[in-house]
């Protein structure tokens, strides 16, 4: 006899009721590692607990939530408890947690830690390590899954906010086995190409495994030796990872990381069209200035009369061409020349009046001389009386019985005195 066929609702309420009586599930104890963690606005949880083969899904409403007295994080162990169910809309079992305690970090968020640790020692998060991403790139790499919808969206908005820039897509594998090596690979590929100015690397969120490949010490040296700014654009928000640290920028998601490495158009419109009206308004008043200038300009004299401009320079030239014909050797020597003329017959006028001058008095002194000289009485009968070689000047100077010379003018006595009277 064939069976009656089951509806989907049906199957699921029997194994939700299975699950339900099962004694082993009402009550359950679980140690793993929080994986994917979400909080939504009404305060519920929902994660996922993972061991190293597998995992289940789990739910804590609000108000269990509330006693918990630590925060929630990826990678972090834990132990809860409560009962294994069936959510029948999605046909899947989970665990409805009643409880849960704190045991230690999940070895990947351990492995993430020390990586960060010792990337951090060696400078790979320094800034001065960190290139200036172009600000108008001519192409932009990105390396990302191909169909993903990431890649949609950072196409859209580059396309949107700066049309100018070319895109181009490395499709690359950013989960599981193959993801290390194709990133890897294609930053080698992205940088050797001389058209791309910057990299998008990046992809939508995911759990701690889901992100993995970008806490890989291979992506992080590969980010760091890169000669192209990069931007790490991996998970959403809250998700930072290895690769975030290490490249030149990070962005919160694939769609801010587009809207990092272009301009909007929008904006530079508006700071072009704001640039050409104050360029408009600085030749406006450049152009009044220079027509002030001009018609001030044409109406000097000088213009309308040039000439009264060039005469004061035609009597400037004259003067220096007079100047300059003055200062010519020639000029000088012929000047000399006149002067050492004149010069002479001023010597040959002042040497003639002061010859004449002398021998004038060249006569007089001798008239005087002649006229003074002692000798020129004994002609006339006198006599010079002499006592000893001396002249006599006074009868004083003889005694009686001295022997004196009388000088006449053609001989000389000598004589006795006999007797002296002196005048009363």
């Amino acid at each position: 006899m064939e069976k009656n066929p089951l509806s989907v609702t049906a199957l699921t309420k029997y194994i939700k009721y299975k699950f339900d009586n099962d004694k082993h599930l009402k009550d359950v104890l679980v140690e793993g590692e929080i994986s994917n963690f979400k909080r939504n606005v009404r305060g519920h949880f929902y994660f996922t607990l993972k061991d190293e083969k597998t995992s289940i899904s789990a739910i804590m409403f609000s108000y269990k939530a509330r006693s918990v007295r630590f925060r929630p994080e990826d990678g972090m162990n834990i132990i809860v408890r409560g009962y294994v169910s069936v959510f029948e809309v999605a046909g899947s079992y989970q665990i409805y947690v009643e409880s849960m305690e704190k045991t230690g970090l999940g070895n990947l968020y351990q492995a993430y830690l020390q990586l960060k640790k010792d990337l951090e020692k060696k400078g790979y998060f320094d800034e001065s390590h960190k290139l200036p991403l172009p600000k108008y790139p001519k192409q932009i790499a990105v390396l990302t899954s191909g169909t993903g919808a990431a890649v949609r969206d950072i196409i859209h908005i580059v396309n949107r906010r700066y049309p100018l820039a070319k895109i181009l897509v490395y499709p690359t594998t950013v989960q599981g086995e193959y993801a290390v090596g194709e990133i890897v690979e294609n930053l080698k590929m992205a940088q050797k190409n001389t058209d791309n100015d910057v990299i998008i690397l990046g992809r939508g969120g995911g759990s701690i495994e889901d992100l993995w490949a970008f806490n890989e010490e291979k992506v992080a040296d590969a980010i760091y030796n890169c000669e192209l700014p990069i931007i790490s654009a991996v998970g959403h928000e809250t998700d930072f990872t290895i690769s975030d640290f290490v490249a030149d920028r990070r962005a919160p998601t694939p769609s801010g990381a587009a809207e990092i490495a272009v301009p909007d158009q929008l904006s530079l419109s508006k700071t072009i069209n704001e640039s050409k009206d104050r360029l408009r308004d600085s030749l406006k008043r450049v152009l009044k200035d220079r027509k002030r200038r001009l018609a001030y300009a044409t109406e000097r004299y000088v213009l309308k009369d040039p000439m009264r401009l060039i005469q004061p320079l035609e009597n400037r030239l004259d003067s220096l061409s007079k100047r300059l014909t003055s200062l010519h050797p020639r000029e000088r020597l012929k000047r000399q020349s006149e002067r050492l003329t004149s010069l002479q017959k001023q010597l040959h006028q002042t040497y003639g009046r002061t010859l004449e001058l002398k021998g004038t008095r060249l006569s007089h002194l001798k008239d005087s001389l002649r006229f003074n000289n002692p000798m020129r009485l004994l002609d006339e009968g006198y006599t010079l009386t002499k006592k000893n070689g001396k002249i006599i000047k006074s009868i004083e100077s003889i005694e009686k019985g001295d022997t004196l010379q009388m000088q006449f003018k053609d001989g000389t006595l000598s004589v006795q005195v006999l007797d002296k009277e002196e005048k009363q």
